[in-house]
């Protein structure tokens, strides 16, 4: 082998090595904009868990100030599970709006 083959042979070599890695496409990152919208369900979740929590224990005290004041049970009773559905709702419109 002469040297003008032996060096158009390792300028080849030299060529591919510095140009291979620009042929291969870098890796995406396609997962970014999944993971805020995974994030951003989270965060409603937990808001409108939050939200949940809080009119239990809103329905709670007020069951617990119309047994206080000598109220029909029944009308006790009703006054609660309004004040739990109506928490369930504006929980729902929380989920949805954000």
């Amino acid at each position: 082998m002469n040297s003008s083959t032996g060096s158009r042979l390792a300028m080849t070599a030299l060529l591919l090595a510095v140009a291979s890695p620009l042929l291969i496409p870098a890796p995406a990152h396609a997962d970014t904009y999944g993971s805020e919208r995974r994030q951003d369900r989270r965060s409603d979740r937990y808001d409108a868990r939050d939200n949940r929590q809080s009119g239990r224990e809103e329905a709670r005290d007020l069951k617990q100030e119309c047994l206080n004041s000598d109220d029909n049970r029944m009308d006790c009773r009703q006054l609660k599970r309004g004040t739990k559905q109506d928490t369930r709702q504006e929980s729902r419109q929380i989920r949805r709006d954000d």
